[in-house]
């Protein structure tokens, strides 16, 4: 049985005396006969906490009496009630729920609670065999109905223990045990992992690559869930959804719309369309950030102006409306940055057929109200009336990134256009061009595991425990830094978080600074977290009101030395680097480091204890620092792999020289204008392809380029992960931004060997010299 907790919330009073004490304890004992874990609680504050704590519940009996505890009343003046509540707001309405009651007790019950229990149980009336049977009877119903479909038959399959005649050759783990080092491998895994590790001839699940069976009505439960018309399981991650929209969508030699802040699976989709793109360029901030693309770039006009200029379109098809085949933008963005998506499909509807929105870390955002209208699948006949311009539109959900599932997870969502025909069959030819026909059923069911923790209830009870931890840091990273600032004994904290400084409460309609606004008004407004136009926090120019909104669950943290508008300090400062480098030896993994912040993921696995541990490590790095801690101290690791270059070191000073280099190269301002300024295209992607796999392209090193050198790989730096340089593209004079940025971070990977930038589409040479892969002329 999976999950099997009953919760017991009863009052003194219901329980007073022998024989209902006696009745309780026989009751207890049979439903732990029948496998169910009781746990009780006597007050309305307790059984919150087990609510809250517990999430396998397969039932409750809750006392009508219960009283509230140290929190007061429920909201109607019975604790119950609350208690009743939060039981709903956890869980399925389908989980069982007894009222127990000394008297009549149903007078006054009010009307929902009433459509939502089970039924009333009265201790001293029925039998404790009868009331255990019941319960469990209920308990039961539903943690079978609880299960999503391809699971639940999944589990029947592996419970019926049948005998394998099929592939995979390890013939349910059996193979394994004949083996030493497979008999290993067995019982690290387990071995319900191999006995549903299945072929595709078992038909009883069903078929990934024909949707039916059960595996069929996964991916139509998903589409429910997710607000789709359709949805296709993927399982080899969301870099295959994005080639699978693309490849599609997309015919040969058609001119694309692609926002350059996007992944790299995304070029890789245009490289095998052969598409000829047009790039839309977002806006950045002084810290590096990548904001938006303005919605004036997006409009018709913007658009056929973008698409003529481009060399490689000649024209393109845009000069009649709806007539590009596919535009994909990121979304959100790879800094937490969410696009009003049905302000995007209003612009782009009058230009493009099939809008798709690369979401793979924005899977959750439909289960919250704080993100209404920011995910593609918004966008439908009540948000956008039919008699406008809607697209097809597209959503490619990474459900291992930031919902729970197995890596490789992922889905593609569809939302059908009323004007243009989306054809399943067509599409479903370049679904399986991409999918093994050999896929692993534990990843079609972490698919639809994660489906269904969204359902419901369930999917804003997580979202809003995620949103309320990370607003929680926030709050806390500041309020350290006004502990420092009272003590008047240490140095001033230098650590922030990118977020506005101060937030409008609708009560008062007045500014409250962040740490000190309401915990509720920064969890459910999402005002609070919207890109004001002019606003200096963030940095980006203008922003149109209400287009972007600041993801509060994706958290850059700010170290000192720059700020959002790009003013360096060129006395002070903390490279992000040394920062993260730090963290990673205390066991803290980051997502992204940029020159002077880094960002973390406050995903549905946060707990407080997990951001109070980065909140210490980050309090021991300023100990460090204020102490002027040797490096060898601080960074064993990089002083033992360069003894030379760092063992004579401080903190410190290492965070000096980084800084100074930084400031002087001018890094981010070079950065920026790499990514804004616009780069001369000379062939598609596709073409640029050609020539690698041909053997017509070769390393050129950078201090070798020519300025009509064309690269036929993209070049992909980290920070900030975004291709700096497409197939097909100039890399332009050297006195341009884009290669004095390059040189700027070849000549910093040589001064602070240990920190080298990764970057894909890079080789450097053995003297550290970068070089690229270029056309041959």
């Amino acid at each position: 049985m999976t999950g099997n907790t009953l919760l017991m919330a009863l009052d003194p009073g219901t329980t007073k005396g022998a024989a209902a004490t006696e009745r309780l304890d026989e009751l207890t004992t049979l439903l732990r006969a029948k496998g169910h874990r009781v746990t009780t609680a006597d007050s309305a504050v307790d059984a919150t906490a087990v609510i809250t704590a517990r999430a396998d519940l397969a039932a409750a009996l809750i006392s009508w009496e219960l009283p509230g505890g140290s929190d007061g009343k429920g909201e109607s003046g019975r604790p119950a009630e609350a208690v009743l509540r939060a039981l709903m707001d956890r869980f399925s309405p389908k989980l069982p729920v007894f009222l127990v009651a000394r008297d009549s007790g149903q007078d006054d019950l009010p009307l929902w609670i009433a459509e939502i229990v089970n039924g009333w149980i009265w201790l001293l009336e029925d039998t404790p065999g009868f009331v255990a049977g019941r319960v469990d009877t209920a308990a039961r119903h539903y943690l079978e109905d609880m299960l999503p479909p391809f699971f639940r038959a999944l589990r029947h399959f592996e419970d019926a223990h049948k005998y394998s005649w099929h592939t995979p050759a390890h013939a349910g783990g059996v193979a394994f045990l004949k083996s030493p080092v497979g008999r290993a491998f067995h019982d690290y895994y387990g071995e319900r992992l191999f006995r549903t590790d299945l072929s595709s001839s078992v038909g009883e699940l069903g078929s990934l690559f024909e949707h039916t069976g059960p595996i069929g009505d996964a991916e139509r439960h998903a589409a429910k869930v997710f607000g789709a018309d359709h949805t296709y399981f993927v399982l080899n991650g969301t870099s295959s959804g994005d080639r699978i929209v693309i490849q599609a969508c997309v015919p040969q030699q058609a001119a694309v719309l692609v926002d350059r802040n996007c992944h790299k699976a995304i070029n890789h989709g245009i490289i095998l369309s052969g598409a000829r793109p047009t790039y839309l360029r977002p806006v950045r901030n002084g810290y590096g950030l990548t904001g938006p693309i303005p919605p004036e770039r997006l409009t018709a006009e913007s658009i056929r102006e973008q698409v003529a200029a481009n060399p490689i379109t000649d024209g393109g098809d845009a000069g009649e409306a709806g007539t590009m085949v596919y535009a994909g933008i990121t979304n959100s963005t790879y800094d937490g940055l969410c696009y009003d998506a049905v302000r995007v499909a209003e612009l782009l509807g009058t230009s493009v057929r099939n809008l798709h929105f690369d979401e793979a870390w924005f899977a959750y955002a439909r289960f919250n109200p704080l993100y209404e209208r920011r995910y593609g699948m918004a966008i439908d006949e009540q948000t956008m009336p039919t008699h406008a311009q809607r697209p097809t539109v597209f959503t490619n959900h990474s459900t291992h990134k930031l919902l729970a599932a197995l890596s490789q997870s992922a889905m593609i969502h569809v939302r059908c256009s009323p004007d243009h025909e989306f054809d399943r069959h067509r599409f479903n030819e370049t679904f399986m061009l991409h999918a093994s026909t050999s896929p692993l059923y534990p990843l079609i069911a972490s698919n639809d595991v994660a489906a269904g923790m969204m359902s419901g209830s369930g999917g804003r009870w997580l979202t809003t425990e995620a949103i309320t931890e990370a607003v929680r840091f926030r709050q806390a990273i500041i309020r350290l830094g006004r502990r420092f600032q009272a003590s008047g004994e240490r140095p001033p904290w230098f650590f922030g978080a990118w977020q506005p400084p101060e937030v409008i409460d609708p009560k008062t309609k007045k500014p409250v600074p962040f740490d000190k606004a309401r915990l509720e008004l920064l969890v459910t407004t999402p005002s609070c977290w919207t890109l004001a136009p002019g606003a200096s926090w963030h940095g980006f120019e203008k922003m149109e009101k209400d287009y972007c909104l600041l993801d509060p669950v994706k958290v850059s943290i700010t170290c000192p030395g720059v700020d959002a508008t790009g003013r360096v300090d060129k006395g002070f400062g903390i490279p992000a680097k040394i920062v993260t480098a730090y963290l990673g030896r205390r066991g803290i993994v980051v997502e992204k480091t940029d020159a002077y912040t880094f960002l973390v993921l406050f995903s549905m696995g946060i707990t407080k204890g997990k951001w109070g541990t980065l909140l210490d490590a980050l309090t021991d790095f300023k100990r460090a620092y204020d102490t002027g801690a040797d490096l060898v101290d601080v960074l064993p690791d990089l002083v033992r792999a360069h003894p030379d270059r760092y063992g004579h070191l401080t903190l410190p000073a290492l965070c000096a020289q980084m800084h100074q280099a930084l400031a002087v190269s001018g890094f981010l301002t070079l950065l920026n204008e790499a990514f804004t300024k616009r780069i001369d295209q000379v062939m598609s992607p596709g073409e640029a392809y050609q020539l690698l796999i041909t053997g017509r392209a070769g390393l050129v090193r950078l201090d070798e380029l020519r300025e009509d050198h064309v690269v036929v790989t993209q070049v992909t730096t980290y920070p900030p992960g975004i291709p700096v340089l497409m197939p097909g593209e100039k890399v332009g004079p050297a006195s341009a931004p884009l290669r004095s940025y390059l040189s700027a971070m070849e000549a910093f990977d040589r001064k602070f060997p240990g920190f080298e930038s990764e970057t894909h589409g890079i080789h450097p040479d053995t003297d550290g010299t970068y070089r690229l892969t270029c056309a041959e002329k």
